[in-house]
């Protein structure tokens, strides 16, 4: 499973992408921020961050798409423009016809290091041991986008593959998988019916 993972922020967005199956290390494709200047014009920052999401995209071809949840902050400016971000990020994911998950900073520092408080040192250390890095990848933003993508390859998918397991049995009105009489199990499954098993009064 290849996803991109995206740690939403309009000055500095930070972007992922990795390689791997749930439960074993990971490899990482590329990452890196997306930077805007923030005495430009809301509307061309971001635009530059849609396309800049758009041609990660195209070029690296991920599965899925995971972001980071925005939560709330005391610094509302902050919040809002994060909350933008996110946005965009949500919509290039949606527009490239990839599935997209949230989560939040307690899942992803839960997923990665075991615990839903770790602080942002032990993350990187995490991610940094789970990718093979020589050293921690630098900026921080580029650290968190990483760690959402393994947290999205080994909790998002997993979940992924339950919801499809799901999808596969059959439902009967009654709402639970459909269940065959006996007497079509015993045919199907090649095993003989004994004379016992034959209703009272039944023909020898």
């Amino acid at each position: 499973m290849r996803v991109l993972g995206i740690d939403p922020g309009l000055t500095r967005c930070g972007v992922g992408v990795v390689e791997g199956v749930p439960g074993r290390p990971c490899t990482p494709i590329v990452y890196h921020v997306i930077r805007t200047d923030p005495d430009d014009d809301i509307a061309l920052r971001l635009l530059h961050l849609d396309a800049s999401l758009a041609d990660l995209i195209a070029e690296h071809r991920p599965e899925s798409v995971a972001v980071e949840r925005v939560f709330s902050q005391h610094n509302t400016q902050t919040i809002t423009g994060t909350a933008q971000a996110s946005g965009i990020a949500i919509l290039a994911g949606a527009r490239a016809g990839l599935p997209v998950q949230t989560y939040t900073p307690s899942e992803v520092k839960a997923a990665v290091t075991g615990s839903g408080v770790a602080g942002k040192a032990q993350v990187t250390t995490m991610v940094t041991r789970l990718l093979g890095l020589a050293g921690p990848p630098r900026p921080a933003d580029a650290a968190d986008a990483l760690a959402i993508a393994i947290c999205h390859i080994w909790r998002g998918g997993t979940r992924a593959r339950i919801e499809a397991a799901a999808r596969r049995v059959p439902i009967h009105k009654g709402g639970g998988p459909r269940r065959r009489p006996p007497e079509a199990r015993g045919f199907l499954s090649g095993s003989p019916r004994r004379p016992e098993d034959q209703a009272p009064g039944a023909a020898e």
